[in-house]
């Protein structure tokens, strides 16, 4: 069957899934932004609720009992509401900063959307980065060959991922239903869950995204073993959030599709 009889719209995500593999500008923002107020923050804890708005990110990491803990024990008090929003306006221009150097788009996406666009399908994206964060990742994308049909930033719709409502904001701007015939493509656990919540048809990807968290170089040089292991265990999380199929990265994405419409 081919893909327009099944899909008319595909969702990417932007980080993790189409540029920036491993997902590795939005941990290093976050994790130098604690360091400044004297936090040393984890990479594991930074990736934890990857996906979210980036306000949401920060209040998660601050409602985090050892991180509260640390802040107290840095400043003198426990995280405020304050606190939360000085962290989010010093995170704004490093978010900017890392996310312009990790722009490249990650292998195979620019042939996947090329053919997504050739077989009738609309392209759309959306992101936990604000417009503010995405202007330069757009600029480089465009460079490259990539720029999406719709996109929606965060701080754009009253709540953000899980909630279904940036993939709802897309569809009626572009005029597509039903939601079955929408796909999501995402590589963290809270964009499954968003597309799962909005009834797309919602495709993880692993090996290129937060939960193996590695440039393509460094997971290309760990040991057959242990790089199988760690997608493998990205991938069983991205089920676990509620995904239909999970893939490697978005080079896998069209053959997938294809299969689904079969």
């Amino acid at each position: 069957m081919p893909l327009k009889e099944r899909f008319d719209l595909v969702i990417f995500d932007w980080a993790g899934t189409m540029v920036d593999h491993g997902c590795v500008a939005p941990v290093q923002a976050l994790v130098e932004v604690f360091h400044r107020h004297g936090v040393l923050l984890t990479e594991a804890e930074a990736r934890r609720d990857m996906g979210k708005a980036k306000k949401d990110h920060v209040r998660a990491l601050l409602d985090d009992a050892k991180i509260a803990f640390a802040w107290a024990a840095a400043s003198g008090q426990a995280p405020t509401a304050a606190d939360c929003e000085t962290l989010i306006g010093e995170l704004g221009p490093l978010m900017r900063a890392q996310a312009a150097l990790a722009a490249g788009l990650i292998d195979g996406a620019r042939t996947t959307v090329d053919t997504l666009r050739g077989a009738g399908l609309k392209i759309a994206s959306s992101t936990g980065y604000t417009r503010e964060m995405m202007a330069p990742v757009l600029t480089r994308a465009a460079e490259q060959g990539y720029s999406p049909d719709h996109l929606v930033c965060s701080g754009e719709t009253l709540h953000a991922r899980p909630s279904p409502l940036m993939i709802y904001k897309a569809c009626v701007d572009l005029g597509v239903w039903p939601l079955s015939r929408v796909v999501k493509v995402d590589d963290a656990e809270s964009g499954v869950a968003e597309g799962r919540a909005a009834g797309c048809y919602t495709i993880g990807v692993a090996a290129s995204g937060n939960g193996v968290g590695l440039s393509a170089a460094a997971l290309a040089a760990l040991p057959e073993a242990e790089r199988s292991a760690r997608i493998a265990a990205a991938g069983k999380a991205l089920y676990a959030a509620g995904a239909d199929l999970v893939i490697d990265s978005v080079a896998d994405l069209v053959p997938a599709l294809a299969h689904a419409a079969a």
